[in-house]
């Protein structure tokens, strides 16, 4: 029996010296991670004090191994990530630091502005929301605003902007996007004073002013299109085949016949079969009434296509403008074989008969 009890005391002697013993360790082993986290962490703080940023992150990363949960650590990482602009990896430091407890204003304000920039338009709107909770005084508007004018929600668009103008009076972008909200939605009257709003902040913005231009152009205000147009051409736009096109067009429907015909024509040189160019000088011969110009371009466009019955329709047209029994007798024989080759043009002339009453 004494033995026994001698034994078990040995044994219980036995395990509490190896219980002691993986104690010892274990709190070892956690000093040991311990150390190791803060060591790269101070390392990590004086090489972004002597202005190497990569090697900071290199040993932020290091101690971020070593423990992943530190708000101390994680916040130095998600700098380091966006001085970089590693923008990705900064938001999910940022979230991180959040999910450790830490729902500051300065987080959820980067956690905005990082969404808008990487267009992750569900969170920027969830973070400017909450940022306004903890900071009634933090501008948020032009965000919200922003994200539904790339979404095509107009409606909260032209809220928020119009809130991000009281905001924020002098960002040109704001009232160029509430003007473009408008433009898009055709409604042309109330774009044009946040148009010119928006040159006026800023007039460098050659685009808008074309932009603006056009808007004219579909206003049929024909002496406003044809003065931006020129405006934006001025201040350095692009004079690409397409703005050419338009200025053309403008000085056309300004009354500026030989001028639009001149740029059309330099366009015809590189686009000689340019339907709708072709008919548009014709057009404009036709209406100042310079039936024989008119008539050779829409001669071009039969060239190009025989059965074009409408080309046909106005040569007939300028022959019975003309005047005279011989050139009415053909005009009227032209226009009714453009009208046998395609019937609907029979409704075309009875419009031209009833204008000539």
């Amino acid at each position: 029996m004494l033995r026994k009890i001698l034994t078990l005391c040995l044994v219980s002697t036995t395990m509490l010296a190896y219980s002691q013993n993986s104690f010892t360790t274990n709190n070892s082993s956690v000093a040991a991670v311990t150390d190791s986290a803060d060591y790269f962490l101070q390392k990590g703080l004086q090489e972004k004090q002597n202005g190497r940023r990569l090697e900071s992150l290199k040993n932020f990363e290091k101690a971020a191994r070593y423990d992943a949960n530190s708000k101390m650590i994680t916040t130095e990482l998600a700098s380091a990530y966006f001085d970089l602009r590693r923008y990705n990896q900064a938001r999910e430091m940022y979230k991180k630091l959040v999910s450790l407890g830490d729902e500051s204003s300065t987080n959820y304000k980067q956690l905005m502005t990082l969404s808008f920039q990487l267009k992750q338009n569900d969170d920027v709107i969830a973070y400017a929301n909450k940022l306004k909770l903890l900071d009634p005084s933090e501008k948020i508007s032009y965000y919200i605003g922003k994200v539904n004018y790339d979404l095509d929600n107009y409606g909260e668009a032209i809220k928020y902007l119009n809130a991000a103008a009281t905001e924020d009076p002098q960002n040109a972008e704001v009232p160029y996007m509430i003007a473009h909200s408008y433009a898009d939605m055709m409604n042309y009257k109330l774009a044009v004073p946040y148009f010119l709003k928006a040159i006026e902040l800023n007039p460098t913005q050659n685009y808008w002013i074309y932009e603006l231009g056009l808007i004219y152009y579909a206003m049929n205000d024909d002496k406003n299109s044809l003065k931006y147009i020129l405006e934006a051409g001025e201040k350095g736009l692009k004079k690409d085949n397409d703005y050419m096109e338009n200025l053309g067009i403008a000085y056309l429907n300004a009354g500026n016949l030989d001028e639009g015909v001149n740029i059309l024509n330099e366009i015809l040189k590189k686009k000689p079969s340019d339907m709708n160019i072709l008919n548009m000088i014709a057009e404009a011969y036709y209406y100042k009434g310079k039936f024989d110009l008119a008539m050779d371009y829409w001669d071009k466009i039969l060239e190009y296509d025989k059965t074009n019955a409408s080309s046909l329709y106005m040569i007939g047209m300028c022959y019975q403008k003309k005047g005279g029994k011989e050139n009415t007798q053909k005009g009227i024989q032209l226009c009714d074989k453009a009208i046998e080759m395609d019937p609907g043009l029979a409704s075309y002339k009875q419009k031209k008969m009833m204008a000539g009453l």
